[in-house]
């Protein structure tokens, strides 16, 4: 009972502060969610790549995407489902620096990125959203490398950065696990779960869960 009153308080606190989302609740656990088997990781053959609306294709080996610059990022993330995980550190690979350090050079027509992680799955985002301070190419969670249930070795990550009102926060299904690879689109093109009726754009401040809501 003293559990359940103290993450009501907590609740609370993130809601007066303005971090909780309308329909979400406080989890202090980390659930699992996701679609077909955990598969398993070779590094010896496992490569990202980018390619699409780019100026030069580009492949990278896990050794060579582990020496790529890091970035870390403290945020809340919300999932569709409607628990919401506070405070949580990510460390990665950041697209934006990818771009500003010329390690991807975009065409003038990118304007959409598509991931693409292990047995086909997809996710769509806008580009903006992929530049922005709050989306990353995760490797570690919590100061530890990702589990595989949560997408080991590679996921992408968007959550809430704490006092950035500025930037665009959709579901936490839009960073994909086990992540292999990113497409830069002239168009926006559906996802997995975009085409099985999922809102395309999952603002969570609007709480666009589904298709045909606002």
């Amino acid at each position: 009972m003293n559990r359940f009153f103290e993450r009501k308080e907590a609740e609370e606190k993130y809601e007066q502060e303005g971090r909780l989302p309308p329909g979400q609740a406080l989890t202090k656990k980390f659930p699992v969610l996701h679609y077909g088997p955990v598969p398993r990781f070779d590094p010896a053959t496992w490569d990202f790549r980018v390619w699409g609306e780019v100026e030069e294709e580009v492949r990278w080996t896990w050794d060579e995407f582990q020496r790529l610059p890091r970035t870390r990022l403290h945020m809340d993330i919300h999932c569709v489902t409607r628990w919401s995980k506070f405070d949580t550190d990510w460390e990665g690979v950041s697209v934006r620096t990818l771009v500003e350090e010329g390690l991807i050079r975009l065409k003038p027509t990118a304007k959409y990125v598509m991931q693409h992680a292990e047995y086909g799955f997809t996710v769509n985002l806008p580009l903006e959203v992929v530049l922005a301070d709050n989306f990353l190419l995760a490797t570690h969670f919590n100061g530890e490398p990702l589990t595989p249930d949560h997408g080991y070795p590679l996921r992408g990550v968007v959550g809430n950065i704490p006092g950035r009102p500025d930037l665009k926060v959709p579901y936490f299904w839009k960073g994909a696990k086990w992540l292999r690879g990113l497409e830069f689109m002239p168009q926006d093109k559906p996802g997995f779960w975009e085409q099985a009726g999922y809102h395309n754009e999952a603002d969570v401040w609007k709480e666009q869960r589904l298709r045909g809501m606002f």
